[in-house]
């Protein structure tokens, strides 16, 4: 009978640590999906809605060379020194790419 109450109680307290664990996992990681500036190394992304985009960059997604592409992320991009450009995640189909435009359209990187 001790065997069992102990046992028991040794599940009970295993399984409590490992809810406990998963819900600071998915804590974690829902504040982090949810932040809208992230930094990576030595440069800042800032989400940007793809309608707020410059017209220069609007002008080269709507020209031939992006025909059939619609752009899903858009981010600002700050580098060290003050280096800005627009990092674009675009799709056609199955088809994706990053894209990398100066304010003025031009490709970047």
């Amino acid at each position: 009978m001790k065997k069992l109450v102990v046992s028991a109680l040794a599940l009970t307290l295993i399984s409590f640590a490992s809810v406990q664990a998963q819900t600071t996992e998915k804590s974690e990681s829902h504040a982090t999906h949810q932040a809208t500036t992230q930094k990576e190394g030595k440069e800042e992304k800032v989400a940007v809605k793809p309608e707020d985009l410059p017209e220069g960059i609007k002008k080269t997604i709507k020209g031939e060379e992006f025909t059939g592409w619609t752009v899903k992320k858009a981010y600002l991009v700050t580098e060290e020194g003050n280096k800005q450009y627009y990092e674009l995640q675009v799709a056609k189909g199955k088809e994706s790419a990053r894209v990398k435009l100066d304010k003025d359209g031009n490709n970047v990187g």
